[in-house]
């Protein structure tokens, strides 16, 4: 009886596995163990190259920049509830995860389409400012709301300036192409919105999507990089949980306090 031949490989252009070897994107990594930070690892991983400095430092920044927002997030209530129970750490932290979709944490990928349309107008009507515009309009007229814009707490976020001019650090804002780039796209938006009265800045996530977007990132990888970054923090939430909390207690949304460590400058 001859042998069943197998059924041919399927392809992964992703890490490659052999004997006391692992390639991350062709990089042995071990060798990149310690001379590149997560943050560029994460780019290498998504884009297959390794970054500028620049924009390694940038995607540190991004993912600081969400690595947690208090106790009363969704993602971190979720995670808390769960965690009330007696559930694991990875079992709460999924749950925690889950929370993250469209209207928590899903923003950054709603702002890169939001701000596509924007520069796909402008190139008709020749003005981003113009297009910023017509595309607000659109979008009240669909009764939506453009991701990215405005904060429940935050009238200027400051992560956002903070992103901003790490792009500027990055040669991101650069203009080379008659075509304007995202994060101009953001700023025409930015200013539609206050010429028509209703101030709503830019927030973290829309300066994120507006980035990412300028690096080539796909948007469906966006929330990603939320994901990422949020894990971290579902893990402090939890663990907080397990250790301070005590089992199935009815988690307040709103009624807590912080008595962590109080401000302290950072300088290395």
């Amino acid at each position: 009886m001859s042998a069943v031949n197998p059924s041919p490989p399927w392809p992964t252009a992703i890490t490659n596995i052999e004997p006391n070897k692992v390639a991350v994107r062709g990089y042995n990594i071990a060798e990149l163990m310690g001379e590149i930070s997560f943050g560029e690892m994460v780019y290498l991983i998504l884009q297959s190259e390794l970054p500028t400095p620049g924009v390694g430092k940038l995607m540190d920044a991004i993912l600081v920049s969400s690595v947690d927002h208090g106790a009363t997030p969704p993602s971190a209530l979720a995670a808390r509830t769960v965690a009330s129970t007696g559930a694991s750490l990875s079992q709460s932290v999924s749950a925690g995860i889950l929370a993250i979709n469209a209207s928590h944490g899903g923003a950054i990928e709603g702002c890169a389409h939001a701000l596509s349309k924007v520069i796909d107008r402008a190139r008709l009507v020749g003005s981003v400012d113009e297009a910023a515009v017509e595309i607000i309009a659109q979008y009240k007229k669909d009764g939506r709301r453009i991701p990215g814009f405005g904060h429940r707490l935050h009238a200027a976020d400051p992560r956002t300036a903070r992103l901003f001019a790490l792009a500027q650090e990055a040669d991101l804002l650069e203009e080379i192409e008659p075509t304007p780039t995202y994060i101009r796209a953001a700023r025409a938006l930015e200013r539609a919105f206050k010429q028509a009265g209703k101030a709503l800045p830019i927030n973290v996530d829309g300066a994120i999507g507006a980035i990412l977007a300028d690096l080539g990132f796909d948007p469906g990888v966006m929330n990603g990089f939320f994901m990422i970054a949020r894990t971290v923090g579902l893990v402090a939430q939890v663990r907080e949980e397990q250790t301070r909390m005590k089992p199935m207690r009815k988690i307040d949304p709103v009624n807590h306090t912080y008595d962590g460590p109080a401000d302290r400058s950072f300088a290395r």
